[in-house]
């Protein structure tokens, strides 16, 4: 069966879905943008502070279900514009070794929701 993991230490969604679930050892992490949880309210203006927050926000994610970073095996990157790939890309890569960093793909989209220019999901893996 499936558990259902939500925190407060991450933005409540937004939509009909949770942050995360978890079937038997695989965690499903839904996307993440960079809405900070304590105000509820979007990191705007920098896509590196954009980028650090929605990882943060998976972070919490992560920890509520007893994983870290290093539990991740896949990723999905969407970016409003793929000319900030590389500062996205050093911030992510921030919060992985790179000699065991998950797969990933990124992808340019027309708009994310609430018009953000990041949003980051992951499985994870016990």
């Amino acid at each position: 069966m499936k558990k259902i993991i939500n925190t407060q230490n991450a933005p409540a969604p937004i939509g009909p879905y949770n942050q995360a679930v978890l079937v038997k050892d695989t965690l499903y992490i839904s996307g993440q943008i960079p809405i900070d949880p304590a105000t509820g309210k979007l990191v705007e203006g920098d896509i590196r502070k954009e980028t650090k927050r929605s990882m943060e926000n998976l972070k919490a994610i992560l920890e509520e279900a007893n994983m870290t970073f290093d539990h991740v095996i896949k990723t999905t990157i969407f970016l409003k514009d793929m000319h900030q790939f590389g500062e996205v890309n050093e911030v992510y890569g921030s919060y992985f070794d790179s000699d065991t960093a998950p797969a990933r793909e990124t992808v340019e989209v027309a708009n994310l929701p609430k018009f953000v220019n990041v949003e980051i999901s992951m499985i994870a893996v016990k």
